[in-house]
């Protein structure tokens, strides 16, 4: 009886007496492996990178603008505008279905002058929760806090951006700058919440809400000295807007005089919807892709298995030899079983290494490069779904052929020239 580590001799001296054909059958497996891993990978870059740049605008939250209450459903004429103000983001906080309200008071004709540089970033003003509630780490001192919003405090902290356009390689916190011709002392600097070139929101000033409205109110005809730009919430129910939607319409409609079943008259944008239609979109894509890989893969498959009943074709002769010499079914099996699984197991391990290398690079090249899309990277389920596929195509690659060579008569296989 022939010993494991002969059959595998027998197998690789096999596989090297044609060289071309295995060479092509492997690149074969290992392109349709690359390319499931490949496919999958681009997939989960676009997913991953949609949900970063929704993070930047907050985590499971929902932005309310000023809108316009048409005259007549679904008509754009005769719309009368509103503004939300403070009033409102008061009476939203007390809402059961909503956990956390925050707002924001935003210009961009403000200009800033520090001692070494001057800007017209975009100034707003918010509340002490605003860095909760929506993405803002701070690298360097401290966000606003309600004795700087209770004391109206003129205090400022700079984005990462700003901070680097008005104090260029300058110590930032305890400096001061001018709004408008107004001091405002720096008390921290916000992190990088920007992704790509497109780094305007690193170029704001943050200032509290109350100091914000006593110097840079909202200007304009019928306009309240306490108006905001947005109020932005989160539901109590982490990723379930629907009720408090429903119950933050109410309210603003009530305070604001007409129907919250005009839905014409709301201007918002529901981060907690968006990312849950991005996923749809993209649990739809990885499967699609997917299925394409899986497809090359069971081409590459059907090559192995063709290319293993040809050389049992080729092989007769010497079949009929082990067998009239005494070699056994499960020998004759077994050496051609581990040649079809060897050549699919090999050319699989080729596919995963070189996906993987592929997609490395293109980290180390596009990470942070492309707003909303991130690099692909070898997810674990998809090399799972690969290696499972390799196993069931390697058996079938060469458990058929095998099982045939076994069959033979011998006496019949030393005939055949």
């Amino acid at each position: 009886m022939q010993s494991f580590s002969d059959i595998l001799v027998q197998v690789f001296r096999a596989i090297a007496a044609n060289k071309l054909r295995s060479v092509l059958t492997m690149f074969g497996i290992a392109w349709g492996v690359g390319s499931l891993l490949v496919l999958v990978g681009l997939g989960e870059g676009f997913r991953s990178g949609q949900h970063k740049q929704l993070s930047t605008l907050g985590n499971d939250i929902i932005m309310m603008f000023n809108g316009t209450i048409p005259a007549v459903a679904n008509q754009h004429t005769g719309m009368r505008p509103y503004q939300l103000t403070s009033g409102d983001e008061a009476a939203l906080s007390h809402l059961p279905e909503i956990r956390a309200v925050t707002v924001e008071l935003g210009r961009s004709d403000l200009y800033e002058v520090s001692q070494w540089s001057n800007t017209s970033s975009r100034v707003i003003g918010v509340q002490p929760n605003y860095s909760t509630v929506k993405f803002l780490p701070i690298v360097q001192g401290r966000f606003l806090n309600e004795d700087d919003e209770s004391e109206r405090r003129r205090v400022a902290v700079l984005g990462l951006k700003a901070a680097k356009l008005m104090f260029p390689g300058r110590p930032i916190l305890g400096e001061t700058v001018t709004i408008n011709g107004t001091s405002f002392t720096v008390i921290g600097v916000a992190g990088k919440i920007s992704r790509g070139d497109n780094d305007g929101n690193d170029q704001r000033l943050y200032i509290p809400i109350t100091t914000m409205q006593e110097l840079f109110a909202l200007k304009g005809d019928n306009v309240a000295h306490d108006a905001l730009t947005s109020i932005q919430y989160q539901p109590t129910l982490r990723g379930e807007s629907v009720a408090a939607v429903a119950a933050a319409d109410r309210v603003i409609a009530e305070r604001h005089g007409f129907d919250p079943s005009l839905t014409d008259a709301f201007n918002q944008f529901n981060t907690i919807e968006e990312e849950r239609m991005v996923g749809a979109i993209f649990n739809a894509m990885d499967i699609f892709l997917g299925g394409v890989g899986i497809v090359t893969l069971g081409l590459g498959a059907v090559g192995i298995v063709n290319i293993m009943l040809v050389s049992v074709t080729e092989r007769t002769r010497e079949i009929g030899v082990l067998k009239a010499i005494g070699a056994t079914k499960r020998s004759i099996i077994a050496q051609f079983f581990w040649e079809g699984l060897l050549l699919t197991g090999i050319s699989g391990l080729i596919g995963i290494g070189g996906s993987a290398g592929l997609m490395w690079l293109l980290q180390q090249v596009l990470t942070d490069k492309m707003p909303g899309f991130d690099p692909p990277r070898l997810v674990p389920w998809s090399a799972a779904l690969a290696m499972g596929s390799l196993v069931l195509c390697g058996v079938a690659a060469g458990l058929y052929p095998a099982n045939k060579a076994a069959q033979m008569d011998p006496i019949e296989a030393l005939r055949r020239e």
